[in-house]
């Protein structure tokens, strides 16, 4: 199937600094790409990658797994690494725990973590039935575009299938048993009204990295998908400053151009 219109990937060849992003379960590079022409436009190298399954329809995922994911961002890690001095990840929700396995597993080679509204557990009673309702029923109501801001949507699917979701919540699992080997900076954006993904899984996460240097920011106005939301500017903004503090001198002045749709991005 051919990817849809905006689900595809960005890549952006900056400077020796680069910033791997990782969108969301069953979501696209969509969600993440005005993110993705901010960093590019100051000077940063991005890879913005589209996951296996994801952005053609929901049909394609339900034979993709975690394994295929997390190939896919480690792949585009070490792509960047052999491209960059320095590697920062980042997520959005099951991209949040795909970014903190990646500096769990990746250690000095990664050199800092943000993300947003990071999912680290399924929740209720739903997730007990997957292993046996994943057989009898395809795919259940989607979870895209919950976003408090008019007009906004995110391009995911309406569906969840429910093989994928069976292996993100082993996913999951893993992920949360890695979270004591994250040492890098870490810098966490939380929405107080996310209809997606509980605060239980922001705490859980912080309290169990090992990470010394942790900041928390929370996104009053915004719901799940906060990077096409209210607070999209002050995600980027705040992101931007972690890099340059983190690494200084590689975030520039915005430069002309370079942010948007056919200068920075590529297939």
């Amino acid at each position: 199937m051919s990817v849809l219109p905006g689900a595809e990937p960005f890549r952006h060849e900056g400077g020796d600094v680069g910033v791997l992003l990782c969108h969301g379960f069953t979501g696209s590079p969509q969600s993440l790409r005005p993110w993705a022409r901010y960093l590019a436009a100051r000077g940063l190298t991005v890879s913005l990658p589209l996951l296996p399954g994801h952005g053609t329809r929901w049909q394609d995922m339900q034979v993709t797994g975690w394994q295929d994911w997390y190939a896919e961002v480690d792949r585009e890690l070490r792509a960047l690494r052999e491209r960059c001095e320095r590697v920062f990840v980042a997520g959005l929700s099951m991209g949040g725990a795909l970014a903190l396995r990646l500096a769990a597993k990746h250690g000095d080679a990664v050199s800092g973590v943000v993300v947003v509204n990071p999912a680290n557990k399924m929740h209720g009673v739903a997730q007990h039935a997957l292993p046996v309702l994943r057989h009898l029923v395809p795919a259940t109501k989607g979870i895209a575009s919950d976003i408090a801001k008019p007009l906004s949507t995110e391009l995911g699917y309406d569906r969840v299938p429910l093989h994928s979701a069976h292996s993100l919540r082993a996913f999951f699992r893993l992920a949360d048993g890695d979270l004591p080997q994250v040492t890098q900076p870490l810098l966490l954006l939380r929405s107080p009204q996310d209809h997606v993904v509980p605060p239980a899984d922001s705490a859980r996460i912080l309290g169990r990295v090992s990470s010394t240097d942790v900041t928390e920011i929370l996104l009053e106005q915004s719901y799940h998908v906060a990077t096409l939301d209210h607070d999209a500017d002050r995600i980027f903004a705040e992101s931007v400053a972690f890099i340059g503090r983190l690494a200084p001198g590689s975030v520039g002045e915005p430069e002309s151009g370079l942010g948007k749709e056919g200068t920075a991005a590529g297939g």
